[in-house]
């Protein structure tokens, strides 16, 4: 019977009572017995902090799905427009290398370009089709007057007939020839027109000595430009031989090589430079080395 009493003691010295809470914090809520694990409650002051948050139910931590959608698109729309808004530019830029100047492209698209070509309509005839024509002269040295100051060029209109066929062609000339005058040269030299060219709804030429772009209206020659050799820094006209016209830009250019003395030695390279022009702005710069045109 002791052995009984002994082991009965033991259990009564082997059972441990539990331990006793530790007092909770002001600033937490005590968690109840049968209360789940899920919900994180923290309170300040006695007030609910964050509660639930891998509860989807809680509405204060839903995703507000029509705000994000309006803001996504909206951000869409506008790198559509930035991105549209730079190819357009670069278009017409010809690459951020080609250009030293020119005007905005807000200002070229309030302009409206003339693009009447020919002048005068071609004439439909029984022999054929009729084209008005006209060619300069480039009188060199020969420009000059036997009137004080004055320079002057001969312009001759006509028509070109193409036959109905088309394998026949014939130049019929006006009687009378145009006298054009100018008081304007450099170094006693002016009035050396070497290109008649169509542009924004005129006609111009341009003399290889001053550099001056005249515009040709009716028999008088009207200064409209005037073009300093190389980069438009020199001191002297550009010797320009050529106009050409394209995507509403006048060009105008010169010998394309480098000037020489007539040994052959080089003396620079202002003739390699090419002028460009917008119907509704100044001029600006090109420097062409073959095939390639660059600033």
């Amino acid at each position: 019977m002791m052995p009984a009493k002994r082991s009965g003691t033991r259990r009564r010295r082997g059972h441990s009572s539990p331990p006793s809470p530790m007092p909770a914090s002001p600033g937490f809520t005590r968690l109840e017995q049968n209360e789940p694990m899920n919900n994180l409650r923290i309170s300040v002051g006695g007030l609910p902090m964050l509660a639930s948050m891998a509860n989807n139910t809680d509405p204060r931590f839903r995703l507000k799905w029509k705000p994000i959608v309006v803001v996504a698109i909206s951000l869409a729309l506008l790198l559509l427009l930035f991105m549209h808004l730079s190819s357009d530019m670069r278009s017409h830029s010809y690459g951020s290398h080609s250009w030293r100047a020119g005007p905005s492209d807000t200002q070229q698209s309030d302009f409206r370009y003339n693009s009447t070509y020919p002048l005068s309509p071609p004439e439909r005839t029984p022999q054929g089709t009729r084209y008005r024509i006209g060619v300069i002269a480039d009188l060199d040295t020969n420009s000059r007057s036997d009137k004080k100051l004055t320079w002057f060029s001969y312009m001759r209109r006509g028509y070109l007939m193409v036959s109905q066929s088309g394998d026949k062609v014939a130049v019929e000339w006006d009687a009378e020839r145009v006298l054009l005058e100018s008081h304007l040269s450099e170094k006693g030299r002016g009035m050396e027109l070497s290109e008649l060219v169509v542009f924004n709804g005129k006609l111009y030429s341009v003399d290889d000595r001053t550099g001056i772009v005249y515009h040709i209206d009716g028999d008088k020659a009207v200064p409209w430009v005037i073009l300093t050799d190389g980069d438009g820094n020199v001191a002297k006209g550009f010797k320009a031989e050529w106009l050409a016209v394209k995507d509403k830009h006048l060009y105008v250019g010169g010998l394309g090589k480098e000037w020489t003395t007539t040994e052959g030695v080089f003396v620079n390279n202002n003739p390699e430079w090419v002028k460009g022009r917008w119907a509704s702005e100044g001029m600006y710069n090109m420097k062409t080395g073959f095939p390639s045109i660059h600033l």
